[in-house]
């Protein structure tokens, strides 16, 4: 029996497409597989964890910015006291009962980084005095308006919300990162799967090879047209076949088991891997796959952002000891009354306003010290940033050159299975007429297993390969559009 050619095998695998899994069998292709994995897979999680916290805290400093409002409530306070009194001379007896609320508007100014702030004071008050013997009740109410701005310094509230939009965006980065890691791990295990599938149809094929040969000889020996001893050759070599079939299986079901934990599948699922091996050649422009890469690549732009960052260490380090100074202005109106109504019949103005410095005088060279450590800081980063981009154009050049290489390997190895597959069928022949023992067609045939699996391993290294170039320049070679990162919901 003709052996089958690995193309009637890619074939077969192609056309399973169309046709309902058979025994409960779940055929995932490698898209399946990365939407499975993207929702069940543990690093993911723990990205998205992290990305959730900063977008909350920059949410939350951001709300910050806005108005606050608040109320304070002491809706009863009480005292009873007898304490020597110097005005007198004598020992008083005072009580006191009270009830109180402030209402608060507090707005922080991006902008100048001041605060501006609106507060109203309303209590009532009963007092009653031993020495005076008398007790008094009054409504007071104070209404005060304050501004408060820092002088010679940074902008601390900018800086912050800056910060926090340079971690949010670095951790949205990360997972972007993470979800393309995760699309090649999937990719290389998806593959890992294909390639046990198909030595297990490869193994399958040799066993049904060898049960004709077993067959051929057993029929010869019977007609005494062979010798005794090429039966059992023939026996051992369908023994040996049978062993390596049931040894693939094997290794076909622990790669399964290793896929569905990578993508987090439940282990006693059925599946069978769907993939098509046939290759199309992929043009691809060394240049521009350098230019793309350097133009989306994401860790570019994180060492870009430990830049940044390293630059606000060093303006926050400036401040060490800075002259600075705080002026402040607040303007107010106090009323007070025994009648509710008339708490502001003889109001009274309240003004304040201050001017504070901050002069340093001698540090022992502290502030020196620390500025120059922040500027070493900055040139280590725009190193590592160089580093970075040149180890990413060397990395597209070698993946460039590795495609190209797996080409070439890829004709030799359709040439060489197109070779070892007439060299069989030549060698069968010489077989069936006796001009050839069983052993010496077991390697024709073992040779002819191991160029098709080499075949198979050429195709999935460039698909892999491939899969890379897109991952190092954010670029979809195959259907040439650009690579968009998702956004983590």
């Amino acid at each position: 029996m003709k052996a089958r050619t690995f193309l009637g095998v890619a074939i077969f695998f192609a056309g399973l497409t169309g046709l309902a899994p058979l025994h409960s069998q779940q055929l995932i292709k490698l898209d399946d597989a990365l939407q499975i994995a993207a929702q069940n897979s543990p690093d993911i999680k723990r990205v998205e964890l992290s990305l959730i916290r900063t977008q909350e805290l920059l949410k939350a400093t951001q709300a910050s910015m806005k108005s606050n409002f608040r109320f304070t409530l002491n809706p009863i306070g009480y005292s009873h006291d007898r304490a020597f009194n110097e005005l007198i001379g004598d020992y008083n007896t005072q009580e006191n009962l009270s009830s109180a609320g402030t209402f608060t508007v507090s707005q922080q100014l991006p902008w100048t980084d001041g605060n501006i702030s609106l507060n109203n004071r309303f209590a009532w008050q009963r007092a009653y005095s031993e020495y005076a013997d008398r007790t008094t009740s009054q409504f007071t109410n104070n209404l005060r308006i304050q501004y408060d701005q820092p002088l010679f310094t940074y902008n601390r509230i900018k800086m912050q919300l800056a910060g926090l939009e340079l971690d949010f965006e670095n951790t949205q980065l990360n997972y972007n990162i993470q979800m393309l890691n995760l699309e090649r791990s999937v990719a290389q295990q998806f593959y890992a799967v294909f390639n046990q599938q198909m030595r297990v149809e490869i193994a399958k094929e040799e066993h049904e090879n060898q049960k004709v040969n077993y067959e051929i000889i057993k029929n010869k020996v019977e007609g005494e047209l062979a010798r005794l001893e090429e039966l059992f050759q023939a026996e051992l070599n369908l023994a040996s076949s049978k062993s390596s079939w049931d040894n693939s299986q094997v290794s076909l079901e622990n790669a399964k088991d290793q896929f569905k934990i990578l993508i987090g599948m439940d282990l006693f699922n059925e599946i069978d891997i769907l993939a098509n091996p046939i290759v199309d050649t992929v043009p691809v422009d060394l240049n521009l796959a350098i230019e793309y890469a350097l133009a989306n690549r994401m860790e570019l732009r994180q060492r870009q952002i430990s830049i940044e960052n390293a630059q606000f260490d060093l303006v926050r380090t400036m401040a060490t000891n800075e002259f600075a100074g705080n002026f402040s202005l607040a303007v107010g109106l106090f009323g007070d009354n025994e009648q509710l109504p008339k708490i502001y019949s003889n109001p009274t103005d309240n003004e304040q306003i201050s001017l504070s410095f901050q002069i340093p005088i001698f540090d022992w060279g502290e502030r020196k010290a620390r500025i120059k450590a922040s500027q070493t800081s900055i040139e280590t980063q725009k190193l590592n940033m160089e580093d970075e981009r040149n180890t990413i154009i060397q990395t597209v050049r070698q993946v460039y050159r590795n495609l190209q290489n797996l080409l070439n390997q890829i004709d030799i190895a359709q040439q060489n299975v197109r070779n070892a597959q007439l060299t069989y069928d030549i060698n069968l022949e010489r077989y069936k007429n006796g001009d050839l023992t069983g052993m010496d067609l077991s390697l024709y045939q073992n040779q002819l297993s191991s160029k098709k699996l080499d075949l198979v391993n050429a195709q999935i290294n460039y698909k892999l390969e491939l899969l890379n170039m897109k991952i190092q320049t954010l670029y979809d070679w195959e259907t040439k559009t650009a690579i968009v990162p998702q956004t983590s919901k």
